[in-house]
């Protein structure tokens, strides 16, 4: 034995659920509906299904696609595949079939598991999937769901044909791949996101950390496990040994409930998902009699949402990062002389992006010449960032990753300002910024100032042409639920708010475009307008 094997060993999620088999072994590992699996069970299932893909025949680095929702087999997955020796490739269940089909070829996937409720996003791509040797299919029993099968091979029967004995890992070095994450594709082609082991491992000890979360946690899957891995706390929750309460579908009134009658602790979502939970009449029910703690970030949150959250008794923990860098890589870390401040006050700190977590360790905001911006909450720039917890590059991209690595650093294409604390705070995406007879408006703050507004449910901001001052600001509003609001009353709003030129001279009524995870599809909003303006000065 040399001496490397006595003091290091690779890092690699699997030792999570090595580890809390043998400490937690009847303690619930995963809550669905009417069942559950303790973690001895748990582990088993993830042994037997690693061997079952070994004995398919996949080879180490080999490519699994899963196309299923929050659901048992795709945390079993997360664990299996990377211990059977393959690479994850988790699909977006939202997406249309030419995109499914796109990922799938460029992953080079030779397995496809796909819940039946989803197979018609398959069947009409079925016989184009270059690489694909095999489509099995998983069956909700839990939640009686039935669709169309793709095979005649179910996820079941397909698991039954492994052993439960322990998988020998044939990790070689924590570097390799464990996933690939394909963005949403929303300008041009998705790109692979290539996570490592060693990556995963340290993300998920940073959620756990910066969230607060032990062996009492109880995790609920608002967040889709397609999207970074759901920012990595399916191997986070695991990491600490917290118990797993799948969801199938987010509705409100279900995850209400289940925050009570499960004693949720923690879970994640989007701005929108945090909108949707305090705007519904089921939220008068919250009775919560234990800490409740959330993590949100997909886009910046304004501090109306955040107040009303944390008035409901729940904290907010906000943070940002990109499907490049697993998920968050920073974190609003909140100061104790902040405790004392006003509610309000409160709310407009936490709404900024902060500061990196304790593993990613490095973030800056620079000019384009790569000088650090002034610290004075007003001069913008580009984030910037490296690190423990940022992709190892782009899948069949060597250009692209070279790109996104200028200069030494991993490049976000969002705008920020920095204040004196250090803290950044998010201004717009470099392609959203409205330059309007050359002044910088942020999109940012016109949503934040018009989410102020009793009768706004959500709000987007885009740059619409203008002839005269190149560009002004459109808004696009979703009013509450029997709110009744003009646009002459938004406008004049905003001139209560903001400074006369930062205000839209248009308000658009509508339900705004979105992505599976809550991003506002700005980029439909801004095609419409900009097509047709240059079909009228043509």
């Amino acid at each position: 034995m040399s001496p490397t094997e006595v003091f290091y060993n690779h890092l690699t999620p699997q030792s999570f659920l090595n580890r809390n088999a043998a400490v937690f072994p009847d303690k619930p590992a995963i809550i669905y509906r009417e069942k559950q699996w303790t973690y001895s069970e748990f582990a088993a299932r993830v042994n037997q299904l690693a061997n079952a893909l070994r004995g398919w025949g996949l080879e180490k680095g080999d490519r699994v696609a899963f196309l299923c929702p929050n659901i048992p087999p795709m945390i079993e997955a997360h664990f299996a595949v990377p211990l059977a020796g393959g690479v994850l490739v988790a699909i977006n269940i939202r997406l249309a079939p030419k995109d499914i089909k796109y990922i799938i070829n460029d992953s080079g996937a030779r397995l496809l598991f796909v819940d039946t409720e989803l197979s018609h996003l398959v069947a009409p791509i079925q016989g184009e999937l270059e690489t694909m040797e095999a489509i099995i299919n998983i069956i909700d029993e839990q939640a009686n769901i039935s669709g169309d099968k793709l095979s005649d091979l179910d996820y079941e029967a397909f698991l039954a044909t492994g052993e439960t004995t322990s998988v020998l890992s044939c990790l070689e070095d924590e570097n390799d791949l464990i996933s690939i994450n394909y963005t949403s594709g929303t300008s041009g082609k998705p790109k692979g996101v290539i996570y490592t082991h060693r990556g995963a491992y340290l993300n998920a000890l940073g959620e756990a950390l910066e969230l607060g979360m032990d062996s009492r946690t109880v995790y609920l899957w608002t967040l889709p496990m397609f999207h970074c891995n759901g920012w990595c706390f399916t191997w986070g929750v695991m990491a600490v040994g917290g118990t797993h309460i799948c969801l199938r579908k987010f509705y409100p009134e279900t995850v209400i409930s289940l925050l009570m009658s499960e004693r949720v602790t923690h879970f994640c979502g989007s701005p929108t998902i945090l909108i949707m939970l305090v705007n519904d009449k089921a939220i008068k029910t919250l009775n919560l009699s234990h800490k409740l703690r959330v993590a949100t970030a997909g886009a910046p949150p304004s501090p109306t949402i955040i107040q009303s959250m944390e008035e409901l008794g729940i904290e907010i923990t906000h943070v940002y990062g990109l499907t490049e860098t697993y998920g968050p890589h920073s974190v609003c870390e909140w100061q104790a002389p902040w405790d004392d401040l006003p509610m309000d006050e409160r709310a407009k700190l936490k709404a900024r992006q902060g500061v990196p977590y304790i593993h990613a360790a490095e973030m800056r905001v620079v000019d384009e010449n790569m000088n650090d911006i002034p610290a004075d909450g007003i001069a913008m720039g580009e984030v910037v960032m490296r690190g423990n917890n940022v992709m190892k590059g782009y899948f069949n991209d060597v250009e692209g990753t070279k790109y996104a690595f200028r200069g030494g650093w991993f490049h976000s294409g969002d705008l920020a300002v920095v204040y004196p604390d250090g803290y950044i705070e998010l201004r717009d995406r470099a392609k959203d910024i409205i330059i309007s007879s050359g002044v910088n408006i942020s999109t940012i703050e016109v949503e934040r100032a018009i989410y102020q507004h009793p009768a706004v449910l959500e709000v987007a901001v885009i740059a619409i042409p203008d002839e005269k001052r190149g560009e002004v600001p459109k808004v696009f509003v979703t009013l509450k639920p029997d709110m009744v609001v003009s646009e002459k009353e938004i406008i004049s709003f905003c001139h209560e708010h903001l400074a006369g030129f930062k205000c839209p001279r248009e308000v658009e009524f509508c339900e705004l475009p979105k992505t599976a995870t809550g991003k506002v599809q700005k980029f439909l909003l801004r095609e419409k307008e900009w097509v047709g303006f240059e079909k009228r000065i043509h």
